[in-house]
């Protein structure tokens, strides 16, 4: 094993996350593996085999051959969830696509257990976004390209998770160029649009107000939907939307409004 190729100034949570399926609203995790890498370089690992409490579709089944037979007698994350959260502590967090569905996915999991887990305070190091910004490819093609290694047991966690830290120590052999501290990386591969009110950008910032960036209301301010069309705020709440998206209309409903940052004025689009 290589050494880590990343100055660390906090542990690295390098995680995976199989499923119900892709929706974190909707969908349950079913297993969860994670690789914990402290700055002095020790790894700790963590795995969870989770009972969803809902049946598993056939065709998730066919991606990682997890069986609700398998899982029947397993804990709920509810039930695990304090103890995920220790292991996760305050840790920056990597994985493979993991800013698009494992950190949603968790996120959600920590709010239906009633724990606040804010994916915001925490740097994300994701090896796809490295990858597909220098070779557009999969886990599988990555490991490959990366580390001359066939990836026989893919899409299942602890497979997938030990793979995607081995791209990651190949990616920072290969590319001698990269950041080799977690804070440049992070805003190198993860940049945000100071405008963006939510991290998706379906809520922007415009001339100081958070306003609809999508669909029939685009331009239209929440301010003003709390009063002319709460029910629009209510559908947001209640459908798949990111948690954070679904937070700031819940909040506005109770005439609570995010204050706007410093030098957030942009004209109306």
């Amino acid at each position: 094993m290589n050494p880590f190729p990343i100055t660390l100034d906090r542990s690295l949570i390098v995680f995976d996350i199989e499923s119900t399926g892709t929706s974190p609203r909707a969908d349950r995790i079913i297993e969860l593996a994670a690789i914990r890498i402290d700055p002095d370089g020790t790894e700790t690992s963590g795995y969870w085999l989770l009972n969803p409490e809902m049946a598993i579709p056939e065709d998730s089944i066919a991606i990682h051959g997890i069986t609700n037979e398998v899982v029947k007698d397993c804990p709920t994350f509810k039930a695990k969830a304090l103890e995920i959260l220790t292991f996760f502590g305050e840790a920056d967090l990597a994985g493979f696509n993991a800013g698009r569905f494992d950190i949603p996915m968790l996120a959600e999991e920590f709010g239906r257990a009633g724990i606040i887990f804010d994916p915001d305070r925490r740097r994300l190091l994701d090896a796809q976004r490295i990858f597909h910004t220098k070779e557009p490819r999969d886990l599988t093609a990555a490991l490959k390209f990366y580390c001359g290694d066939a990836h026989t047991d893919a899409h299942g966690a602890e497979a997938d998770v030990r793979a995607t830290l081995n791209v990651l120590i190949g990616q920072f052999k290969r590319y001698p160029d990269l950041p080799k501290d977690i804070e440049t990386l992070d805003k190198t591969f993860n940049p945000t649009d100071p405008f963006n009110a939510d991290r998706s950008g379906r809520l922007r910032w415009i001339e100081g107000e958070v306003t609809i960036n999508f669909g029939k209301k685009k331009g239209f301010k929440i301010r003003d939907l709390v009063s002319d069309d709460p029910g629009f705020l209510k559908w947001i709440i209640k459908n798949d939307f990111p948690q954070d998206t679904r937070l700031i209309c819940e909040n506005a409903l109770k005439g609570i409004y995010p204050q706007a940052p410093r030098a957030k004025q942009q004209p109306a689009e």
